[in-house]
């Protein structure tokens, strides 16, 4: 580092120190400000985020913005249905409604096609059975294409051509003399 001088060349005292200060004050502001724009997202992100049991309850409406999701898992931002649908179940629920009682509310509002069913057994089952049958299926393809079939079922390979039958005598020969 450079040491500030006068003009007369002499180094001026205190220089180092004070230019020292101001960066470590620079960064405590920056640091404190980037704190207090984490808490203030922090704490905007916590108050927007829905209950248990209004997430419970909107899991069995569909959101009517178009996006086929349920209400508690609409990702469209800024949605014109969910957030105030959500804001509304909170108002019942804290008014002593049942989640059946909300759910029926709000089908007389906006239709049975707002109504999400739970699961039937058929839709648990199915994804389990297809896989079981292409695991099956690849069983067997593997089964029948991977192992060669025995040579014995080919049955016995004979030389019917009879330039093969002098070349192989002629071999039994130059065996005999090697021996």
């Amino acid at each position: 580092m450079q040491r500030l001088k006068s003009s007369s060349g002499a180094a001026i005292p205190g220089c180092r120190r004070a230019s020292a200060r101001r960066g470590r004050s620079a960064t405590l502001s920056l640091l404190s400000g980037l704190l207090i724009l984490v808490a203030a997202a922090i704490a905007q992100t916590a108050s927007e985020k829905p209950s248990d049991d209004v997430r419970r309850v909107g899991a069995r409406l569909q959101c009517q913005c178009g996006c086929k999701d349920s209400l508690s898992t609409c990702s469209m931002l800024e949605c014109s249905f969910s957030k105030p649908s959500k804001e509304r179940i909170a108002r019942m629920q804290a008014a002593g409604f049942s989640d059946a009682q909300i759910i029926q509310a709000f089908v007389r509002d906006n239709g049975q096609g707002i109504y999400l069913s739970p699961p039937s057994a058929l839709g648990w089952i199915v994804p389990y059975v297809s896989l079981g049958f292409g695991l099956i299926v690849i069983w067997g393809f593997v089964k029948k294409y991977r192992k060669p079939k025995p040579l014995a079922e080919l049955g016995s390979a004979q030389a019917d051509d009879p330039a093969l039958e002098q070349y192989k005598e002629q071999i039994e020969e130059d065996l005999k003399k090697l021996d």
